[in-house]
């Protein structure tokens, strides 16, 4: 376990007058090319990526390069899950900065911009060549792991189909708002009427996405898309923690009849079960957020198997038109 705990993690500048949680834009948000239209071209062996495994959007862009086979072409630095008032710390033979040895991420951020004054998060894409940040924003990094680095991949997979892009970023917007962010803007809360609010907004979107997946195996058909990976970073983390830590607790993963068999079945895609820790995820919450739960005592993990069989095989792509988002729904 790690030598240090959290003693000062406030919302800061996300923390809003009316209680609300109103999580910050990511700085960063430049990309890699294929075809020399941005600085950062596209190389082997150039670009690193500085992840936490307890953290849902970092988690996203570690189960992207493993999907596409990238493990040769972007190496990867773990932090430490427990993050204090000094941020994302590296430390211990399990947490090493491989490529800069650096003692603390803020230090990335520093050599990209010494002026950043706002919350250092993961994940980083990092450019070894330039020495700077290009980008600290999951969702691009996930994109483009699955397209511009799709001709470095050992086995490239279609994650953000051509066909079904514009589909896949409404149903991305959707889930990012109502699940993804929903979960800490309920957590983070420091209202009741607001808190109540967003957990409730929560549920009525599991409650549409659970009914999107009767009869489809994944949210667009037979195959997983990117938009299944943003939602199950999310989906495997909520009975041991959000529900819990963050007072989710209208109902529980394993009581969704859809949802659940259908996280268990992503879980078991080829190398995504080598991803998860879960002792990682529920060090990290239940100990760097003092304010919500001040004993400091972790959580035992839920009686919930994920390797049990998801039975979604039989299922194909449900419906032959693949719907959008349509008032603001799944």
């Amino acid at each position: 376990m790690s030598s240090h705990r959290a003693t000062a993690f406030n919302l800061g500048r996300e923390g809003a007058d009316d209680g609300s949680f109103r999580r910050q834009e990511s700085r960063f948000r430049r990309w890699v090319s294929a075809d020399g239209s941005t600085e950062f071209a596209l190389e082997s062996g150039r670009y690193h990526l500085y992840v936490a495994r307890a953290c849902p959007w970092a988690h996203r862009t570690i189960i992207g390069r493993v999907l596409m086979g990238l493990e040769e072409e972007i190496g990867i630095s773990f932090v430490d899950p427990i993050r204090d008032s000094r941020g994302w710390a590296f430390g211990g033979e399990d947490y090493v900065d491989q490529v800069n040895g650096f003692e603390f991420l803020s230090q990335a951020y520093a050599a990209t911009d010494p002026g950043y004054e706002d919350r250092v998060s993961v994940p980083v894409l990092w450019d070894r060549q330039a020495g700077v940040i290009v980008s600290n924003e999951s969702a691009d990094i996930l994109r483009m792991l699955s397209t511009v680095f799709a001709p470095l991949a050992a086995h490239p997979v279609a994650l953000s189909p051509q066909p079904l892009r514009r589909d896949i970023d409404q149903l991305n917007a959707f889930i990012y708002d109502n699940v993804n962010n929903a979960v800490y803007k309920a957590g983070f809360s420091r209202a009741q009427a607001v808190y109540e609010r967003e957990v409730n907004g929560l549920f009525a979107a599991l409650d549409q996405l659970d009914a999107r997946l009767t009869g489809r195996r994944f949210l667009f058909g037979a195959e997983p898309v990117e938009t299944d990976w943003r939602l199950f970073t999310t989906l495997l983390r909520f009975d041991a923690v959000y529900n819990i830590h963050f007072k989710c607790s209208v109902r529980k993963l394993v009581e969704y009849e859809h949802l659940w068999p259908y996280a268990r079945d992503l879980f078991q895609q080829p190398g995504v079960a080598d991803t998860v820790s879960f002792d990682e995820i529920r060090r990290h919450y239940y100990l760097t957020h003092p304010m919500i739960n001040p004993s400091g005592l972790v959580a035992v993990r839920p009686d919930a198997d994920f390797s049990a069989p998801a039975g979604r095989e039989r299922l194909g792509s449900g419906s032959s038109r693949q719907p959008t988002v349509a008032a603001g729904g799944a």
